[in-house]
């Protein structure tokens, strides 16, 4: 099985960072030249988690990502939702003929504010049992350190997930396998919004006690709209069956990783960048000002409107995640917004 990835971010490359820990060359899309040859002559990224060393002999790197595709069974996409258009711009159908697909991408493409896998099948006629996500909650700066994190992958066709997941076990990465795949991405989507809404309520100078309140009613509310898009493994305490037999593992429900689990880290870490975004918000950064001094993409600031869009269809209660879009999008005051969050928090 041969991998590729497109995107060369701080994602992208702990993803790269894990396959070649594990002994797996990697045919990489790099769109800038001069980052291309910084890894090829120096093995690590200049830009982003400079700490991860690479083996250069695992490493097939590229500018022209048709040549990646050409070359890779299984490409991982690992671009900002904002640019994954761009990025596969100039491939057609027949490029991806025969390809497995793993989206890295925690977003919705906006515009269209659809899911990666809608986009790829509309484009380019790509099946869902050929897709799957990878999700954390697993941040990049941990996995450039090999702390201990937990990768989920999910997709329809489960012995095809759990084969591409074995690729990616190191001694610092245990994998999970699920085939919620429309669930995980949503939910992976507006964990980003409530995130950036975390790092909001922090930047107001709330405190710990309203904080736990805050997230534990974006579990709900976020809970709310999974269930309407057709979401599995909601209900917390109950699963499907028994334990698998080999690993043990109960059948995910709602308070695993990928769903409660990503919320979290998400809202608490300090290497999360939407809980940084959010705290320049709270502390009075205009969006601007923010997304130039973050110098990275918070995926929750486009996710904010696509999910507002989304839900004109859905029709689910998300005061919390309406309010967020609000602030970020319609120039309501941060203090003025988690007024009304307040009001809604039970």
């Amino acid at each position: 099985m041969k991998f590729g990835i497109i995107g060369s971010g701080s994602w992208a490359t702990a993803l790269a960072k894990i396959l070649t820990t594990g002994g797996h060359p990697i045919h990489w899309w790099i769109r800038n030249p001069d980052t291309l040859a910084f890894i090829r002559t120096r093995h690590h990224n200049p830009h982003y988690l400079t700490s991860a060393q690479f083996d250069g002999s695992l490493l097939h790197l590229s500018s022209d990502v048709r040549e990646v595709v050409k070359n890779s069974d299984v490409l991982v996409i690992g671009v900002p939702s904002a640019y994954a258009a761009q990025s596969l711009a100039g491939l057609t159908e027949a490029d991806w003929k025969g390809k497995k697909v793993v989206s890295a991408i925690k977003g919705l493409l906006p515009g269209p504010d659809i899911l990666l896998n809608y986009y790829m099948q509309q484009q380019f006629g790509l099946q869902l049992q050929d897709y799957f996500a990878v999700l954390g909650p697993c941040h990049a700066e941990e996995v450039a350190a090999e702390k201990l994190s937990y990768l989920t992958f999910s997709g329809t066709d489960i012995r095809m997930a759990s084969s591409i997941a074995t690729h990616f076990n190191t001694p610092f990465i245990n994998t999970i396998v699920n085939h919620d795949i429309l669930g995980v991405q949503y939910a992976a989507v507006l964990k980003n919004i409530y995130a950036l809404g975390a790092g909001i309520a922090h930047g107001l100078e709330y405190g710990d006690n309203f904080l736990s309140v805050y997230i534990a009613n974006a579990a709900d509310e976020m809970a709310a709209f999974l269930r309407l898009c057709g979401a599995e493994h909601i209900v917390v305490g109950e699963h499907e069956a028994g334990e698998d037999p080999m690993t043990h593992r109960k059948s995910p429900n709602y308070a695993a990783s990928v769903y409660l689990g990503d919320l979290l880290v998400t809202c608490y870490s300090l290497y999360s960048r939407n809980r940084t975004f959010g705290n320049m918000i709270g502390k009075g950064y205009t969006v601007q000002a923010a997304q130039l001094e973050l110098n990275m993409v918070a995926e929750g600031f486009n996710a904010a409107k696509c999910i507002h869009n989304i839900n004109k269809t859905v029709g689910a209660n998300i005061p919390m995640a309406e309010t967020i879009y609000r602030i970020l999008w319609e120039n309501v005051k941060p203090a003025d917004g988690f007024k009304r969050i307040e009001q809604v928090l039970v």
